[in-house]
């Protein structure tokens, strides 16, 4: 929800509700029309509040990272993180799901907080590519480790639903840093644990 004192979040709103509705108006909509009067609004408040969430700093997670006093040496795993983003190209949906791992080092994170952070950034106009290696940089910046894992497999509307209109292609992305790519017991490791063949 807006606070009323997010005044510059408050002012977006106002500019893309003014604009959407000439948008809406160009396309030959009857904007008297009961069902859409709101939309432009609608449109506005969920561009801002949701889906580009992930543009203004201030929505950020503040992960809970937490001393390895177990001095746990295994990977942790977080899999099926649900991801919704959308296609910076054509303004459509990506939808699918995350994989992320990690190996400790001194450090753990909250389990939720994986979630969080694949969410923000996932709030933003995106490609699939760049979404996962941000992921992968944020988690070795907060727990200073260099073994790091993340794949994506997503569905983009701007494939399935225009163009080639392929409604069963999935793009996979793969992001594997540390002992992940270098060591291939690890790796295969990760790959069985979320039930991914590279083949």
């Amino acid at each position: 929800m807006i606070l009323k004192y997010d005044q510059k979040k408050l002012e977006k709103i106002l500019k893309i509700e003014k604009h959407f509705f000439q948008i809406m108006k160009i396309l030959g909509l009857d904007m008297n029309n009961n069902n859409l009067k709101k939309t432009p609004k609608r449109v506005a408040k969920m561009f801002i509040e949701e889906l580009f969430s992930g543009l203004f700093i201030e929505n950020h997670p503040n992960p809970s990272v937490f001393e390895n006093k177990y001095r746990y040496k295994q990977m942790i795993i977080e899999k099926n993180i649900t991801v919704y983003s959308t296609c910076e190209h054509h303004f459509l949906p990506i939808v699918g799901k995350a994989h992320v791992g990690y190996i400790p080092n001194g450090r753990v994170l909250g389990l939720s907080k994986i979630n969080r952070i694949v969410d923000f950034y996932s709030r933003m106009p995106q490609v699939q590519e760049r979404l996962t290696i941000q992921i992968v940089d944020y988690l070795k910046e907060i727990l200073l480790t260099k073994n790091v894992a993340c794949i994506i497999e997503a569905k983009h509307l701007c494939v399935n639903s225009r163009g080639i209109k392929d409604t069963d292609s999935i793009t996979i992305t793969t992001e594997l840093t540390g002992d992940f790519q270098k060591k291939s017991e690890i790796r295969n490791e990760f790959f069985h644990q979320i039930k991914f063949s590279s083949s």
